[in-house]
């Protein structure tokens, strides 16, 4: 396995899938009352220059409850701010902490940290990829549907790196995707490419929101417009409507479907509320199992 979390592509199905399954037992564990100690002594550094509730709190909450000790610092509490060379940070402060976790802007700014850092960088977030989002996304899909590979997976919406990280787990756990994106909000081209060249099951793109929800086991959507992307190409709302999670477009799925979203919602644009609070919307235990997938990462990569 890499030494670095940047992109599902990066790893094997079964890697992918070993952490989920650690995800789901130190889950059962902390609900049994073990006190998890795996990381005594070890310190992360978590450097964000995009705000963030859930993955700033879940992941010092996951090293906390590992027996470590977590530095926060915002994107203008490091001279990230005052355009200090990547390569001297990451050389830096790996000689402070056991490891990195990055929620940042372009997926570029993470791979120079990694190629220069000799400790773990993780990728808590880019504009292109949010890999470990998907792993506590398919952590739930298990705990509510089963095993993943048996499913049809639909996106709705934004092809964004939500998306482009759901394409590239799709290909690498072998499980059925289905894309509906408006014209023009298509995810990665390359990625889709690489994805669909190497899936055992099929991975495919369309428009029609409809079409895609048709037998599905899940739906999952995001936010229209992703932090730093307010500017990029029309999205308001007659080109984004059709892609609603409503109680409409949930009918046509059927009633054991569940719906995911990786919070925080904009209810009312890309989910009603009325789907967000009803009982086939898991996205809170979505929100909590991030708290055990980050567990399972930091685990994996910080001990070492």
């Amino acid at each position: 396995m890499p030494n670095h979390f940047l992109t599902l592509f990066d790893f094997k199905g079964e890697e992918l899938s070993a952490l989920v399954k650690r995800a789901v037992e130190l889950k059962k564990e902390a609900g049994n009352g073990v006190r998890h100690k795996q990381l005594i002594g070890k310190i992360i550094g978590m450097i964000f220059e995009k705000p963030s509730t859930r993955t700033r709190v879940s992941f010092e909450a996951a090293m906390y409850g590992l027996g470590g000790q977590v530095i926060y610092l915002s994107g203008k509490d490091t001279q990230l701010a005052r355009n200090e060379p990547l390569k001297d940070m990451a050389r830096v402060m790996a000689r402070y902490v056991d490891g990195i976790v990055v929620r940042t802007f372009g997926q570029e700014i993470i791979e120079e940290l990694a190629a220069h850092s000799s400790i773990p960088v993780i990728n808590g977030l880019t504009n292109s990829h949010h890999p470990c989002q998907i792993l506590s996304d398919i952590q739930t899909v298990i705990e509510f549907k089963g095993p993943i590979e048996k499913l049809k997976i639909a996106w709705l919406g934004d092809g964004n790196n939500m998306a482009n990280s759901w394409i590239q787990a799709a290909s690498r756990i072998g499980f059925e995707l289905i894309l509906a994106c408006p014209k023009g909000f298509e995810p990665d081209q390359s990625i889709l490419n690489k994805a669909q060249a190497e899936a055992a099951k099929p991975i495919t793109l369309i428009n029609d929101p409809v079409k895609a929800v048709l037998d599905a086991d899940v739906i999952n959507t995001d936010v229209w417009t992703s932090m730093g992307q307010e500017d990029e190409g029309d999205r308001s709302d007659t080109t984004f409507q059709p892609y609603q999670v409503n109680n409409e477009l949930l009918k046509k799925a059927g009633p054991e479907t569940i719906v995911l979203h990786c919070l925080p919602a904009h209810r009312g644009e890309e989910i009603t509320d009325e789907v967000l609070e009803g009982p086939q919307c898991v996205a809170f235990d979505q929100a909590e199992n991030k708290l055990h997938i980050h567990k399972a990462i930091l685990e994996r990569f910080v001990s070492v």
